[in-house]
């Protein structure tokens, strides 16, 4: 099975950017669906970015223009860059793995965008 943890999570400014990294183990990464998800207080988790394991991206259209999903084979890590942050994005971001109908998540990382 998949395991997955993220990092890059943090305290930014509105107008800012972050850069979270998921790394996975336990399979064949090439073969693997990754996407983000956030879960912001209150709120039912949400589809933010996913990207196929032929390299497929989709957006939220919330997010559209600002963030960029891509991974990185070689390494294991999908990425999620997001820019023009805005308080409204504030939640913690879970990356979701996706093998053959198998799902895994990670813990999550925090996402604090201060206005």
């Amino acid at each position: 099975q998949v395991q997955a943890v993220e990092s890059g999570g943090g305290l930014v400014q509105a107008g800012g950017s972050l850069r979270l990294s998921c790394i996975t183990s336990g399979s064949v990464f090439s073969n693997i669906a990754m996407a983000w998800y956030r879960q912001a207080p209150g709120k039912q988790r949400e589809l933010v970015a996913a990207i196929s394991s032929g390299d497929i991206t989709n957006y939220s259209e919330s997010v559209k223009g600002r963030f960029t999903i891509s991974r990185a084979n070689a390494k294991n890590i999908v990425y999620l860059q997001m820019n023009s942050l805005k308080p409204e994005y504030t939640a913690v971001y879970y990356c979701k793995a996706e093998e053959l109908g198998f799902i895994s998540w990670g813990q999550g990382t925090r996402v604090t965008v201060s206005s």
